[in-house]
């Protein structure tokens, strides 16, 4: 029965249809034709094809069309570069109950799999981009090509805090086998949303075989009819006893260690994942709609689906930035330091941007040290194939070393990576002044220091601007674009332009120490490093935010900043805010110790202080419990980040949430952090009010 005899179905307001064609071809060897679905909302590449109900009933009248004319096979592909992205995430968030959320998930269902019971052939040939619902459709088809340049392919829902709900638990472990259904579904999706490239699809067993783009369609022609004739047969393995339970065990140790528990979604998907084992399909399908009703009606999914908006839109067109035409044209780039943080910035710049970029230090030892490390990279990017040999041959000649300031003088940007000193950078920007023009952007990489103070004795410190990046470089999105109270419009609207060119999401920040990252981080940390000193056992403060399930305990992120500079910012930022920020002496004598490595593993895995730090460590006599740990924190960072807004820090909560979701890593289903203070009243116990109104990033 067609969907269109429904009486009830559920609206997207505003849904940007992607309507199903049909059209009957003849291809060699086929006897009779084929029927060819294609799928196109009527935009270009840049507005990929997603469904709602209207595009589930297209595609729904589309197989009754390709149906009705007996054909000797079904093919179902997308417009140019792009086959389909799943569901309009736009109208899931309109979604307020859970009735609804079931009524979609189960047309969803009731469209798709007319494509698997089909007693006709039917084929996917995926031609570009499949995410979620994209891949799902191709999973209910009885065959999957897919083109060398497709360029994405995931089924990223519990990434969001839901699960594949159009049939994707239920027929991936049967095509492509437990562990590789695992992989895709919960690893994937956990590894911070890993998209598969079409040769890695291919290894997954996600799709059959993989053409070249120049002649995909013609080449996949060519394969449905040796399919059709029984020239070629593909075998689906079903995966043993064993091979079930190695593929589930690993995947709730994959969700354990990143999520701790914090999220249900990992752990509906591998429930769903282990039924389709043993449940018949309108078993799988009914439970798998249950569960996919129930995660759409949680606020997790809504701090999922509001933090997917912060990183996919806010982050490209950021608030506060000036109007584009006032930034300069940047044909030369110079970075001052040669140590690892100006090594990444050299081959950033010099990969995005394609400009010469000249690093210099204060001898030819350190900076023959630092080329070398850019040539290393280089050659390390060449063997993992990330880039071609002609590709490292313009890198190694874009990237050069001097040790003479005037080799800047035709640079239009220079960023200073220099020890983080005030004093050291502001003779830097002095000495470098004297060798460039008026108008030659200067750029700060400091992480807490004061933009203005260090642009203060300068001839033209309006063109000053703070550049913040987070390490590794190549990795996190996020850039921190810090306006000093004389930095002028053209040098902000220049620093966003290559903020842009270098494919970074950056925010607007004023000159406050610590900016947003650090400032709530080493507060956060500081937090917890208190209640040790206090008398609290490390291994109870340090698991007392678990529950969030954040990508790192407070203990492992001070050892991955490093203990020296996580003492420097506190220090700064103790200067700054004396009345929240203490610098802890623990953690002082931990730096004049020499100690880097804090942390110790057990046998087992268990992780505890480093024998040599417990030692150095001075407790109290007041130990605090772990909720008691934790609300102490989270009752911080709700004060500061409400100081933070109150102070024109930012221009409001998102961009908080976008800042420690780039920059920190902190997870979808916490929405950043503020959602999460909302919804655990935190937010109103600390501050008196929410950062949010009822229904942004939660349920209203």
């Amino acid at each position: 029965m067609s969907a269109t005899t429904d009486t009830t179905l559920p609206a997207f307001p505003g849904e940007v249809v992607t309507t199903a064609t049909t059209r009957l071809i003849d291809v060699p060897g086929v006897t009779g034709k084929v029927a060819l679905i294609t799928l196109d909302n009527g935009k270009d590449h840049t507005r990929p094809s997603t469904f709602g109900p209207q595009g589930l009933l297209s595609l729904d009248a589309a197989i009754d069309e390709a149906l009705a004319a007996a054909p000797a096979a079904i093919a179902v592909t997308g417009k140019p570069f792009v086959f389909a992205v799943g569901a309009d995430l736009s109208g899931v968030a309109s979604i307020q109950d859970r009735p609804t959320a079931r009524a979609i998930g189960a047309l969803g269902h009731r469209v798709f799999r007319r494509l698997r019971e089909s007693t006709i052939p039917t084929f996917a040939f995926v031609n570009g981009a499949a995410l979620g619902g994209g891949v799902e459709i191709a999973l209910h088809c009885h065959y999957r090509t897919l083109a060398s340049n497709a360029a994405m392919m995931a089924l990223p829902e519990v990434f969001l805090g839901i699960l594949p709900g159009w049939g994707g638990t239920q027929l991936l472990p049967k095509i492509a086998g437990p562990s590789n259904a695992v992989t895709v579904i919960i690893e994937n999706s956990l590894n911070q949303n890993r998209m598969m490239k079409p040769q890695e699809a291919l290894g997954l067993g996600v799709v059959d075989v993989v053409f070249d783009a120049a002649d995909y369609l013609e080449q996949s022609l060519i394969w449905l009819a040796g399919v059709v004739n029984g020239e070629t047969v593909i075998n689906r393995p079903e995966g043993t006893d064993e091979e079930w339970a190695e593929a589930l065990e690993r995947g709730r140790a994959v969700a354990d260690m990143k999520t701790h528990g914090a999220t249900p979604a990992p752990y509906r998907a591998l429930e769903m994942i282990e039924l389709s084992r043993t449940a018949s399909l309108d078993e799988g399908l009914q439970a798998e709609g249950d569960a996919l009703a129930d995660l759409i009606a949680g606020n997790e999914f809504r701090a999922g689906l509001y933090a997917f908006n912060l990183t996919q839109k806010r982050a490209r067109k950021p608030v506060g930035a000036p109007d584009p035409s006032l930034a300069r044209k940047v044909t030369k780039v110079g970075v001052i330091g040669a140590g690892l943080m100006a090594t990444q910035l050299a081959m950033l710049f010099a990969r995005r941007l394609h400009v010469p970029v000249v690093i210099t230090d204060v001898d030819d030892e350190r900076l023959q040290k630092g080329l070398a490390a850019v040539r290393k990279d280089i050659a390390g990017q060449l063997r993992k194939k990330r880039i071609s040999a002609d590709e490292a041959n313009r890198l190694e000649a874009l990237v050069t070393g001097t040790l003479d300031y005037a080799d800047f003088a035709d640079a239009e940007f220079v960023i200073e990576a220099v020890f983080e000193e005030i004093g050291v950078k502001q003779k830097v920007f002095a000495e470098l002044e004297k060798h460039v023009g008026p108008e030659t952007l200067l750029a700060t990489n400091t992480s807490s220091l004061s933009v203005g103070e260090m642009a203060g004795g300068l001839e033209h410190p309006e063109r000053v601007v703070g550049f913040h990046f987070f390490n590794p470089v190549a990795v996190l999105p996020l850039l921190e674009i810090v306006k000093a109270e004389k930095t002028d419009d053209a040098t902000l609207a220049t620093a966003f332009a290559v903020a842009k060119g270098l494919k970074k999401g950056p925010i607007l920040t004023t000159d406050s120490a610590g900016f947003v990252v650090n400032r709530l981080l080493l507060l956060f940390m500081g937090e917890i490093l208190a209640a040790i000193d206090e008398g609290t056992p490390a291994s109870v403060a340090d698991n007392s935010l678990a529950p969030l399930g954040l990508p790192m305990s407070p203990i492992m992120l001070l050892q991955l900043v490093g203990p020296a500079v996580a003492l420097h910012v506190q220090e700064t930022l103790a200067a700054a805010f004396p009345e929240r920020f203490s610098v802890s002496e623990n953690l002082r004598r931990i730096v004049e110790g020499g100690h880097r490595t804090l942390v110790a593993w057990d046998d087992e895995g268990n992780q505890s202080l480093d024998p040599e730090v417990a030692a150095l460590w001075v407790q109290g006599d007041k130990p605090s419990t772990a909720e008691e740990v934790r609300e102490r924190a989270l009752t911080a960072l709700a004060t500061e980040a409400r100081l933070m807004l109150d102070e024109g820090v930012v221009a409001d909560a998102a961009d908080i949430d976008l800042a420690m979701l780039t920059g920190a890593g902190w997870p979808f289903w916490l929405g950043g952090i503020t959602p999460y203070l909302d919804r655990t009243g935190v937010s109103e116990q600390a501050t008196g009010k929410r950062f949010n109104p009822p229904g942004v990033s939660t349920l209203p």
